[in-house]
């Protein structure tokens, strides 16, 4: 199995799709990035919790 990223690397990749301005749909996510969505619900309880800290973290 890949290792997961980091809850760093996570929110980082988050924003860095934010602000490419690509969706950030959960299910377009886990198409299009499946180790950025399987980390994310690693680290979060939700893809929504981890959105919400990508915008204050």
């Amino acid at each position: 199995m890949d290792v997961p990223l980091t809850s760093k690397e996570v929110i980082t990749q988050i924003q860095r799709l934010q602000n490419e301005g690509k969706s950030l749909k959960k299910k377009e996510v886990k198409q299009l990035y499946p180790d950025l969505m399987r980390s994310a619900l690693y680290y979060y309880p939700s893809w929504q919790l981890a959105l919400e800290e990508s915008k204050t973290g």
